[in-house]
């Protein structure tokens, strides 16, 4: 029973931050190889805040958040007017001198050896919780004004553009709000681990969740959230073959982009009435395919 709720825990950990790659991947497009930097921030800063000046919990996750936003603001200013390959390069540079500082302050953070002691208050309970509303944050904005105008440049920014759409203020408040997540991600991370140190932050985290989308459907929250559920419990359910992770993901991605190219869903989202359309959407599936039998 332990297992089980620590590997939920986990999952769910990991669907905050896939829910805020989803606002930047997903809805704008745009690709980054350093939000594990932010989960970083989150989580040092927070068990800092907690170890050193003994701050309440809440209020060190709360300061936590807004630290990485304002270095985020500080990054995205710059980065959101480039274009999209360049925005990956250089997040994947942020991400890799955020984990070689962390290793350098030994002092402070306690460098290669990792920052230990936090307090574990975070269970399955919390992180279900948040989780949720994560998801439900996320799925509001999609909806939104700025959802609608994130998805409007995803497709053309030159057409978003000549709509009015100021492109830089809607690339920067979906860069925003995936830190926010990605970095209230890390906070829960440090106070259920108890434990952390820079190996855990590279661009491989920030990969496998860029992969996590990628594979339920980009352009789905539902299949985004999916995806991060199947590749997030694979590992552990076959733990004999972890060092083989990767090589797993590599063969998963490659049939999905083979035979489902734009991932799992697609497009589909799990909303009521895509739901009440299922039934007769199977029925025609089953009519065409007993006409083509016969």
């Amino acid at each position: 029973m332990a297992l089980v709720s620590n590997v939920l825990t986990q999952i769910f950990i990991t669907l905050i931050a896939v829910a805020g790659v989803y606002v930047l991947t997903g809805l704008t497009g745009m690709f980054s190889l350093g939000q594990a930097a932010f989960m970083a921030i989150g989580a040092y800063a927070s068990g800092l805040l907690v170890l050193r000046l003994h701050v309440p919990i809440p209020l060190a996750m709360l300061l936590a958040v807004v630290l990485a936003v304002a270095v985020g603001y500080l990054i995205g200013y710059p980065v959101v007017r480039l274009r999209r390959d360049y925005i990956s390069l250089v997040t994947l540079g942020f991400g890799e001198a955020i984990a070689a500082l962390l290793n350098r302050m030994t002092t402070l953070t306690g460098g290669a050896s990792g920052l230990t002691g936090i307090p574990r208050t975070v269970g399955l309970g919390i992180t279900a919780v948040s989780a949720a509303a994560a998801l439900t944050l996320v799925a509001l904005f999609k909806t939104s004004k700025y959802g609608r105008q994130c998805i409007a440049l995803r497709g053309d920014e030159l057409a978003a553009k000549a709509m009015g759409i100021d492109i830089t203020r809607v690339k920067m408040i979906a860069f925003l709000i995936s830190v926010a997540l990605t970095s209230y991600s890390g906070c829960l991370y440090a106070f259920y681990m108890s434990y952390v140190d820079p190996t855990g932050f590279g661009w491989k985290r920030s990969a496998d969740w860029v992969i996590m989308v990628f594979f339920g459907g980009v352009n789905s929250l539902t299949g985004s959230t999916l995806g991060a559920l199947i590749l997030s419990a694979l590992p552990q359910m076959l733990r004999e073959l972890l060092n083989f992770r990767y090589v797993i993901y590599a063969v998963l991605v490659l049939l999905i982009i083979n035979f489902r190219p734009s991932g799992l869903l697609g497009e589909w989202e799990l909303t009521p009435a895509n739901l009440r359309a299922l039934p007769g959407g199977i029925k025609r599936a089953l009519s065409r395919k007993r006409r083509g039998a016969e």
